[in-house]
This record gives C-alpha cells, sequence and structure tokens, in this order.
C-alpha cells in the first residue's frame, strides 16, 4: 500500500484517531499541530483541560497524551507512513510532549497492511535528539489547573539524578530508542486502528471468565514493546492492590478539593467530561472499588448514581509500571496503555483503569512495595469479559487541531 497523500480529509482522520484516546476523567488534556515544515504532527499539553488538585504533577496528563501518541501512531501506520516519534523534543517548549512525522515506510514506500519487507522494525521510528527529560527537568508552564509542584515526600521515592539518558528498560530492551524495541514489523498495528473506535472503558461487572493465556502474554508484549512491563497481579497482591485503591477512595471523598474537581467532570452535554451514563455502578459488596466520581450530596444522598451491582469474585488486575518514573516515561506509559487496551478490544478483552491510589504519593509509593521486581506503576488495568462500554464524547478534529494545515 503507497502512503496517502497527506490532505485536509486524511489530516482529519489522524486528528480524530488522537483525541479518541483515554484521558483522566475524559478532560482530553491535548492540542495538536501540524508542523508544515517537518510535516510532523506536534502534540502538545493543554494545561487549562489538567486537574488540579487530583493530577498537580502533571503525571495522568503525561500518560493520556502518551495514549494519544499511540493512536497517532496506529493512524499514520493505517495511511501507509511510518510513524517517527520524538519525545520531549524541545527543552525551551515545555508543553510539547511529542512529535510523530510521517516518514517513509520500508520497501519503497510500502505500508504495514501489505509490507513485502517484514522483520525490519518493530513499530515507530524513533528520530535521534528525543529530549529525555529528567523528572526534575522544566513542568508544562502553570495554568490555572495545574496547581503547586509538589515536592518529593518521603514516600515519593528515590529522586532519580538527572542525566542523559534514562537508563535501562525492562527486559532485553537496550534503552536506545524512545520508542518500540527492535523486531519484526509485520503485525504490530494489524486491526488496531479498527478498535481505536471500538475501545470504551468499561465500569460494569465482568463475567468470571479468565483470560486466556496467551492473550495475556501478547499483551504483555505490547507493554514491553513500548519500554514498560505488565504483569498479572497474584491473588494476594490483587487483593492488597485493592485495599490500597479502597484507601485513595476513602481520601478522594473526604478531600472537598477532589471531590468537587471530579463532579465538575461529570456532563450531560458537551465535548469534555463523562456523562452520568457511562459512570458504571458500584460493587455491592464492597469489594471492588471502583471511583466515585459524584460522591455523597450536602444532604447524605447518592442521587445519579445507578443501582450497585455484583462485581466479579476474582477480578484481574494487570499493573502496568516502568523502570524510571521521567515524564518521558509517563509518555512511554500511556503508549503502552493504550497499546495494550486496543490489543484487549481486538480481542473482546474489556477494560477498566483503577487510577485511584496513584493519585495519592504515599500510595502510588506502596503499590510496588511488596513486588521484588524495581519500577514505578503507571497503571493498575481492570480485564475481564463483560458489556462494551458505553461511548464518551469527544472533541471535534479541527477543535483540536491548532493552525498550520495539510503539507502543499
Amino acid at each position: 500500500m503507497q502512503p496517502a497523500a497527506l490532505d485536509a480529509a486524511i489530516l482529519e482522520k489522524l486528528i480524530s484517531a488522537a483525541v479518541a484516546a483515554p484521558s483522566m476523567h475524559n478532560t482530553q488534556p491535548w492540542r495538536y499541530r501540524l508542523n508544515p515544515d517537518t510535516v510532523a504532527l506536534e502534540v502538545r499539553a493543554a494545561p487549562e483541560r489538567g486537574l488540579r488538585y487530583t493530577d498537580p504533577m502533571g503525571r495522568g496528563l503525561s500518560v493520556s497524551a502518551g495514549a494519544a501518541v499511540f493512536n497517532l501512531r496506529v493512524a499514520v501506520a493505517h495511511f501507509g507512513w511510518e510513524p517517527v516519534v520524538r519525545l520531549l523534543p524541545h527543552r525551551s517548549q515545555p508543553d510539547l510532549l511529542a512529535t510523530v512525522g510521517l516518514g517513509a515506510s520500508p520497501g519503497d514506500g510500502a505500508g504495514t497492511h501489505d509490507d513485502p519487507h517484514p522483520g525490519s522494525y518493530d513499530g515507530p521510528h524513533v528520530a535521534p535528539g528525543s529530549y529525555d527529560a529528567p523528572h526534575d527537568a522544566p513542568h508544562v508552564a502553570p495554568g490555572p489547573h495545574d496547581g503547586p509542584h509538589v515536592a518529593p515526600g518521603p514516600h515519593d521515592g528515590p529522586h532519580v539524578a538527572p542525566g542523559p539518558h534514562d537508563g535501562p528498560r525492562p527486559g532485553p530492551y537496550d534503552g536506545s530508542h524512545d520508542g518500540p524495541r527492535p523486531g519484526p514489523q509485520r503485525g504490530l498495528y494489524d486491526g488496531l486502528y479498527d478498535a481505536i473506535w471500538r475501545r470504551h472503558s468499561s465500569r460494569a461487572p465482568f463475567s468470571g471468565r479468565r483470560l486466556p493465556a496467551r492473550v495475556l502474554g501478547e499483551l504483555t508484549e505490547a507493554a514491553r514493546a513500548n519500554g514498560a512491563t505488565l504483569r498479572l497481579a497474584a491473588p494476594g497482591e490483587t487483593s492488597r492492590l485493592l485495599r490500597l485503591t479502597a484507601e485513595a477512595e476513602r481520601r478522594t471523598c473526604g478531600d472537598p478539593r477532589r471531590r468537587a474537581e471530579s463532579r465538575d467532570w461529570v456532563r450531560d452535554t458537551g465535548p469534555y467530561g463523562i456523562p452520568p451514563a457511562a459512570l458504571g455502578p458500584r460493587d455491592a459488596t464492597g469489594r471492588l472499588p471502583m471511583r466515585d466520581y459524584l460522591g455523597q450530596g450536602a444532604d447524605g444522598r447518592r442521587d445519579g448514581h445507578p443501582p450497585a451491582a455484583v462485581f466479579e469474585s476474582r477480578p484481574a488486575i494487570a499493573v502496568l509500571s516502568t523502570a524510571q518514573d521521567r515524564r518521558t516515561d509517563w509518555l512511554r506509559a500511556g503508549q503502552a496503555l493504550e497499546h495494550v487496551l486496543l490489543l484487549a478490544t481486538s480481542y473482546g478483552v474489556r477494560a477498566s483503569l483503577l487510577h485511584q491510589a496513584l493519585e495519592w504519593s504515599d500510595l502510588r509509593w506502596s503499590l510496588s512495595d511488596a513486588h521484588r521486581t524495581p519500577g514505578h506503576v503507571q497503571m493498575l488495568i481492570r480485564l475481564g469479559y463483560g458489556p462494551m462500554g458505553p461511548a464518551t464524547p469527544r472533541g471535534e478534529a479541527a477543535g483540536a487541531l491548532d493552525g498550520g494545515g495539510p503539507a502543499t
């Protein structure tokens, strides 16, 4: 397949794919720009749609943007180009989180759907020179929703000394790229473009059906291909992770600012936020602490909540982590997360995210305490079989694109 010409219609499809990525509270904290000189799509932070109290460091924003980057990679490959990814490419532009260039596909322009030269590379080409920002590198310029910078505390884990590189990634991946490890190209994105439009968080109860080992293995490899690790928690660890999540829920419900911020993003209309119909029920047994977006009203009532339901007795919780905890790692974690979610969708596996404990620094640190493998937890993913989640709104592609236009 020869690459398509980048016209306004293709550009709109690329941006629509990026916008379809998951984000905390569906805030969609991103904007895009086509650089006409480099013919690369810029992914920039939109801090005005950040979560000031829930995500003061912007880690969740970066993970969300990383998921959008992966969707761009899939869409760029779908239309016949090779995605060329750079993370945090310019120190002077801290809001520029990534660029995705439209490179010539290997094999005289052959696309990923009909590649006559498999075996050359697993994922996008990564341009040299990406700025691998340390954890304490300059962040996005503060806005009205960014909140204060949070200094590391006793529960924040060891400070990572600044350096030119992130250090090794898990397994044999040698850390020399900002994208996936070397390997065969054929099949990396197969079926994932269609899954972009079918992927929705499912906050409903799942059945007791277990995930096949083959599917779990492929999900694990998808995370690994993006510089992250994914493992299914054992029953004892699952109980511990759920206890930490329940403690985070308790704290959040008792924090007026976080509770108000969460309620503000439950919206009946508009392109952002979560419609009440997509919230999902609470677990009638109290075993699975699903996020309570609305909380109790001033009168103690729980108006707007669907009726409680009985959830699966043995939930499958996958732990996504990275070796380091810098902004580039957050962006890689987002790409790994979206790769896992799209691949799961292609297999009919539903997913919802348990992010609550990651929003409290001491609880996030505790998520890794009982596991021998070093690393930083970036997401807990609940996997299983059940009803497809309802769609949530998205902003129009034209509204997410800043200036510029297709190359001529």
